[in-house]
């Protein structure tokens, strides 16, 4: 088995997809004519998003809908950063909003967190050093 795609359920996927190709740099890599799901080009693991009304179709019980007015989900995608504060600065810049600054953890690595224009908490983070 290999895990192959974390999908996050929005209202608005092209609207999404285009947030994340803005504040954290990945590149669109499909999108429905419906503009019901859409991918990035994010490695080895796709990220995707599907509207929630697509979401709602697939699944006979209900889901939680993420948003910025509530808190956050208990779960987060993490992106590695070589240059962490520009591109923590670039994630606010542009729309994602501040949920805890940049801190060094005491195994040397630097966090911060954010939320994006949905309300799903991301984290950036430099590489854990292992030596």
């Amino acid at each position: 088995m290999k895990y192959g795609y974390t999908i996050l359920y929005v209202e608005k996927v092209k609207e999404t997809i285009q947030f994340y190709e803005k504040a954290f740099g990945f590149t669109p890599k499909f999108i429905t004519p419906e503009e019901d799901y859409g991918e990035l080009i994010s490695g080895e693991t796709t990220i995707a998003f599907a509207s929630t009304k697509l979401g709602k179709s697939n699944f006979k019980a209900e889901f939680e809908v993420t948003s910025n007015t509530r808190k956050p989900f208990g779960v987060e995608m993490a992106f590695v950063s070589e240059n962490i504060e520009i591109d923590f600065k670039k994630a606010l810049d542009m729309g994602a909003i501040e949920f805890e600054p940049l801190t060094e953890k005491p195994w040397g690595q630097k966090v911060g967190y954010v939320r994006d224009n949905n309300g799903f908490l991301i984290e950036i983070c430099t590489p854990i050093k292992t030596e």
